[in-house]
This record gives C-alpha cells, structure tokens and sequence, in this order.
C-alpha cells in the first residue's frame, strides 16, 4: 500500500491556495469484531435491567476470548436478569453459531463477576440520597458532543461512509447472497477534503472474515463491484484505490482468535476522530452515567447548532465531579464557522443537569443495543438525533 498524503493530484494547483487540502481517514468494525460483540452482550444485558426496573444501575464490563466470556462490573436493580442467557442469545444475534468454532454461543463457558454498585456512588447518584438532593453526576469526566453540515447526517463524511461499508457486510451476511461471509470486520474510508468541503473518496479498506473455500480475488471483486458501489451511493468513483484484506486471508477471526473487551472503540462509536473524545466508553453503562448521557446530550444541542444555521461545524464539551447535578464548565466551538457569541448564548439556555438529559432524551428505556453498532450517531430512531 502507498501512503498518500494529498490524495487528489489537482490539489497542489488550485487557483485558490489559501484553502487547505488534506485526506481524512475513519475506521469502523462490523458487529462481529470481538470488542464489538462485548459492546453488544454490555448493552443486551442493560437493556434487559431496564425493561425490568427503570431505575437500574448499570455499568457492566465484558471480555471475550476464545470459549470464554467474562461479565464483570456493578449492577443494582430489583429486576431479575438471567445475565448468562442474555450473553448467550446476544452472541447468537451476532452469528457466533459455528459449533466447530472455540467461540459459538451454545458452548461458550461464560464466568459472572457482578457485584452491586459501590454505596458512596449511590449516595451521589440517587437524588434520595444526595447531600443536595438532586440527582449528581455517576462520575467525575469530560464528555464532547460534535455536528457538521458536511453531510444530512450532520456526520463527518469519513466514519459515516466507513460504518455503511461495515453494515453493508454484515446486511450481506445475514441475506445469504454471499454465504461465504462470516461476522467478523473492518472498514476504512479516506475522504479528500478542500477546506472543511469533502470532494472525493480516495480510499477504501476492507478486510473482512470469510471461510476457507474463498479467494482473495474473489472478496476484492465483491467489494470494489458490489459493496462499495451499492453502499457509498454518490461518493462511489471509479478512481477509488481499494484495498481488501491486506495480510492475503482472513479466515480465523472473532473472540476464537481475537480478544475483546468493552469500550475499546470509542472513536469508531463517536466521530472517526474528526471531533475530540473525552475518554469514556458507552456501552454498558446506564444513563446516569454522564460518559454516556453527556455524551449523547451535547451531540444534541451540537445538532441544534447546525441546525439553526448558527455553525456549519460545532463541538460542545462538558465536565462533571461525581455527585454534583450542574456541570463544571460548558464550551462552545464553532471553529470559526458561524456566530460564536450567539451559538454561545442558544447553549446556555439547555439545562445539563444529569436528572433534565435524561428527561429531556427519554433514556429510561431498553434503547441501547441498538446504539451498539455502526456508530452512536447520525442514525435515526435515536432522541439525540431527532
């Protein structure tokens, strides 16, 4: 592979020099990639909480590796979950089913380690409970929330057209149009850029799991003539340097060869990189975690932004101290793309109380095995994008 720097030769000799040209690259995986299927045994296992008891604390950790998965963390609720069937039905969702396979979802050895949620974080969660009497803050932490006019998304284009890549394989999958696919994947986009524009796909990426009996030749034709075509839509051009599962096969793959662990792709969940992150993972955790609702929150008002014409880009940062209710402090961004001053004033009319997002988003409900995959943005059915 030849690394590019400007990807579009035309680039060095615009009439305009003033603006700059660069290539932006987002990664995404499918719901098949081992951290990817720990996200989504943490999320089934939450969601089963809440549909019993809207109250329920959760922030449950999952890692999965060869016949094995581990379900660790703290859970307080008064519903009952059968947490080991949940894992079970959740990695057969995904397609683990392969009996032959270390990692099938009817003979995993899975080992619980739930315990109850720490009394001192309680105290500062439950509004009962508070010194101030108000729900604070499930943890101390800084959450950013990120909009751009780029696409109707308001997405970065990068990740966004890396996650259809993504999903379009595990469609393909499930369909039986190529029985040759198996769950586990990943995909990279590289998008061409002038100023804060995209122009063009340079770039794609695509390595993909599939059985024994298949060529090389024979993915590379399926994903430069059929995936890429069908998924990218109008940023499909013939010029596009493909490149399909690089290391030659790709047959051994999943939990059975590949560790996974919750949380550890929180840049393919957000942005692909193009807005900042504070660091805390989604899945798993109830919404009176900030990592989480904060997270979700500012996406909403950095939507709210674009929206309104205010910014064409807008990044919104919060931070908390565990068991306070009111933030620390609130950013605004616009990178110098609309009105800051009044993109200021319409965000402090938002209150980022923990108890008001959560009220003002409905997220007391079982909404979150659906946010697990192909990114917690920029999809429709979810209240911080509507």
């Amino acid at each position: 592979m030849t690394t590019t720097f400007i990807a579009d030769p035309k680039a060095s000799t615009t009439s305009n020099p003033t603006i700059l040209h660069y290539t932006f690259t987002s990664e995404s995986v499918t719901e098949g990639h081992p951290d990817k299927v720990c996200d989504y045994i943490a999320d089934s296992i939450l969601d089963a909480y809440i549909q019993l008891d809207r109250k329920s604390h959760v922030a449950c950790e999952v890692l999965c590796k060869e016949g094995h998965t581990i379900l660790a963390g703290e859970i307080s609720s008064s519903g009952v979950v059968d947490a080991e069937q949940v894992a079970r039905q959740a990695i057969r969702e995904i397609g683990y089913t392969d009996p032959e396979a270390p990692f099938c979802a009817h003979r995993v050895q899975i080992t619980q380690l739930l315990s109850k949620q720490s009394s001192e974080i309680a105290q500062g969660v439950d509004a009962e409970k508070n010194i101030e009497h108000e729900q604070g803050a499930g943890d101390q932490g800084i959450m950013f929330g990120y909009a751009s006019d780029e696409t109707p998304e308001l997405m970065p284009l990068p990740i966004l057209l890396a996650h259809r890549l993504s999903k379009g394989l595990a469609e393909d999958r499930r369909s039986g149009k190529f029985p040759w696919l198996r769950p586990d994947g990943k995909t990279q986009v590289s998008v061409v850029y002038e100023g804060i524009i995209p122009v063009a796909v340079s770039d794609v990426l695509v390595s993909t799991q599939h059985t024994k009996d298949v060529s090389r030749e024979i993915v590379r034709d399926y994903v430069a003539q059929v995936l890429a075509p069908r998924v990218l839509g109008q940023w499909y051009n013939p010029n596009i340097r493909f490149a399909v599962n690089p290391t030659g096969s790709f047959v051994h793959g999943g939990p059975s060869a590949d560790c996974g662990v919750t949380g550890r792709k929180i840049i393919v969940d957000t942005y692909g990189g193009a807005g900042r992150h504070g660091g805390g993972a989604f899945s798993g955790k109830d919404p009176s975690k900030v990592d989480r609702s904060g997270a979700y929150f500012c996406r909403y008002i950095a939507r709210q932004l674009v929206k309104q014409g205010l910014a064409r880009r807008a990044e919104i940062q919060i931070s908390y101290a565990i068991g306070v209710a009111q933030p620390i402090s609130v950013k605004v961004d616009t990178f110098g793309t609309g009105d800051h001053r009044a993109a200021e004033e319409f965000v402090r009319k938002f209150d980022f109380r923990p108890a008001a997002i959560i009220e003002r988003l409905d997220l007391l409900r079982p909404i979150y095995r659906q946010t697990t995959n192909y990114g917690h943005f920029g999809r429709p059915g979810l209240p911080w994008e509507d």
